[in-house]
């Protein structure tokens, strides 16, 4: 039997998620060949390089620099930041590459679109990296939907929390924390989630409203005394949740993810980086727009029902599905209860069924990075693009589900997903 040919990899953009998508398609070199990358920052660029194991692998400064050359792989993975997405992705694409293309697919809605329309017109195949599909958890639960064991969805109550720490890190100092100048944080965070809920229920969102706001993290709320900078002084200190300084210590695995010395930096190093460090402030005391709490109510074409919830003040994920034949709960709250994953509860018998999910621990989400990378070659060899996983085609409905309910929180409309859609076509 004959070996597959390998897919050939490259990538615009050397952030953490490129590294782990690299990282992981070098362990399988039967099936893939890293072979160049574009980055402004030469430490990054060397560390592309260093996981690739590819001795020929090339270094590019930027997105100009790489698209200019002759196609060098079958497959671009964009790994900017989300305001620079839409241009990359177009310009790869018509060069001639395939894309993987990390969420969300752009800033707007009119961008998502016009990607779609792009990807159609040039035949090629985009694969968005919507990466809870491929998790164990996420896998299971589809199983168990499709069996037909719970009946027809009712209704589902789904919650994604985004854990205190991950909020004040990448919603109120970091990237993500001005939504006028990244993504609305219903995109940026939970486009996952909204993708996950149309593809459980498998019927198209009609209709939505959304409400939310933030309550928390607003001078208002800062303790007293409080300065702009935890370096200043602060004199809650090390009690305050958000204090910089644990950058130090517990959470410095975030630190890595924004500093690229952090392994190798003293801490008198991070503490004078920190004085001037977008993450040295006061959560209290930031710029920051997006919100820390956000709810959906959601209408679907089969006559479902569901609301989903994202939070700053929980962790994890949890699920209620209500069918006709039985109800399924699953999730963080699940796991710390009843001690296992998945509990379905028979409305007929009122059995409970316990299901335990070995999850997976190469790399993050639970195993579904190590999952999308897994599937890239299956994926990117079938015939039609619209067959893939997680093509754009399937993900652009999360983006319209997720844009709607962002323009629901500020307006207070019930918004009409087709209406919209058509509005900026």
């Amino acid at each position: 039997m004959n070996s597959p040919q390998r897919l050939r990899l490259a990538a615009i953009g050397c952030g953490s998620r490129t590294f782990i998508y690299f990282e992981l398609a070098a362990k399988q070199p039967e099936l893939y060949e890293i072979v160049a990358a574009a980055d402004h920052n030469a430490a990054r660029r060397a560390k592309a390089r260093a996981l690739s194991q590819n001795p020929a692998f090339r270094e590019f400064t930027d997105d100009a620099a790489i698209l200019a050359e002759p196609k060098l792989a079958d497959v671009m993975i964009i790994g900017t930041q989300d305001a620079f997405h839409f241009a990359h992705a177009s310009a790869a694409m018509r060069k001639g590459y395939d894309l993987l293309l990390e969420k969300p697919i752009s800033t707007n809605l009119r961008d998502v679109l016009a990607l779609e329309k792009l990807a159609r017109d040039l035949g090629r195949k985009v694969q968005v990296c919507h990466v809870l599909r491929y998790t164990p958890f996420y896998r299971r639960v589809k199983d168990i939907v499709t069996s037909g064991v719970l009946g027809k969805i009712v209704t589902f109550e789904a919650t994604e929390g985004v854990e205190p720490w991950h909020q004040g890190h990448s919603f109120v100092r970091g990237h993500w924390s001005v939504t006028e100048k990244a993504t609305p944080m219903i995109i940026a965070k939970s486009c996952h989630d909204t993708d996950i809920l149309s593809w459980l229920v498998d019927s198209p969102c009609v209709s939505l409203g959304s409400f939310g706001g933030i309550m928390h993290f607003r001078p208002e709320q800062a303790p007293a005394g409080a300065p702009a900078r935890c370096t200043d002084g602060c004199p809650v200190g090390d009690m305050c949740l958000y204090n910089a300084h644990r950058y130090l210590g517990d959470r410095k695995n975030w630190l890595e993810i924004i500093y690229d010395r952090a392994k190798t930096a003293t801490d008198a190093e991070i503490v004078d980086w920190l004085k001037t460090s977008p993450w040295g402030r006061c959560v209290y005391h930031c710029d920051n727009t997006a919100v820390d709490h956000q709810t959906l109510n959601m209408s679907f074409a089969s006559g479902a029902t569901g609301t989903f919830t994202m939070t700053a003040f929980s962790e994890g994920r949890d699920l209620a599905i209500f069918g006709t034949k039985a109800r399924l709960l699953a999730g963080e709250r699940v796991k710390r209860t009843a001690g296992c994953d998945i509990v379905i509860d028979d409305h007929a018998t009122h059995t409970l069924q316990r299901i335990t999910i070995d999850h997976e621990k190469d790399g993050w989400h639970g195993g579904g990075d190590a999952g999308l990378v897994r599937s890239l070659h299956a994926e990117f060899s079938k015939a039609q693009a619209e067959d893939m996983e997680s093509s754009l085609q399937k993900s652009v409905e999360s983006h319209l589900m997720g844009f709607a309910a962002e323009e629901s929180r500020q307006t207070g409309r019930t918004m009409n997903l087709a209406e919209v859609r058509a509005r900026l076509s």
